[in-house]
């Protein structure tokens, strides 16, 4: 069974497990789950202490404001793999990169959350659940981990 989920526009790390007590733990609050998030637009400091705070989405069609979290710009893009397909060209203006580190996961939340302070999410990818890092991994590879040791998050 595959622990948490990415939407069908999401990538990046995705851990699978026949182990139910892991994938719970994964799904807690206990561990953290960092994301690299192109956002349209240039991010202003504003917007990234209120994601910080914690903001108000929409989950199950009612008010919910997310946990405070972890987050912080790039000066330069990730180095990531190249989407398959193009999600926009420089002419539609710029857009920044963050890195939004939660503890939670409801179901589209980072993307809501980007939203809510006025930088649509663009592009998304996973790249941690706890200490396991995508890191170079390759589009749709698949690497064994014989344990996951899941530290509690700060």
């Amino acid at each position: 069974m595959s622990i948490g989920r990415l939407d069908e526009h999401s990538e990046g790390l995705l851990l699978l497990t026949t182990d139910g007590k892991t994938s719970h733990t994964v799904r807690s609050k206990k561990v953290e789950k960092e994301y690299y998030v192109q956002v349209d637009g240039l991010i202003t400091p504003s917007a990234l202490n209120s994601l910080s705070n914690g903001v108000e989405i929409t989950v199950d069609g009612g008010p919910y404001t997310t946990l405070p979290c972890k987050a912080t710009t790039f000066e330069t893009a990730p180095e990531l793999p190249p989407r398959a397909k193009k999600i926009r060209d420089d002419r539609h203006g710029p857009t920044s990169w963050i890195s939004i580190t939660i503890t939670e996961g409801k179901n589209r939340q980072v993307r809501k959350m980007t939203a809510a302070v006025g930088f649509p999410t663009l592009r998304l990818v996973r790249v941690r659940i706890g200490n396991v890092y995508l890191g170079t991994m390759a589009p749709e590879a698949v690497v064994e981990v014989a344990s996951l040791n899941m530290p509690e998050s700060t």
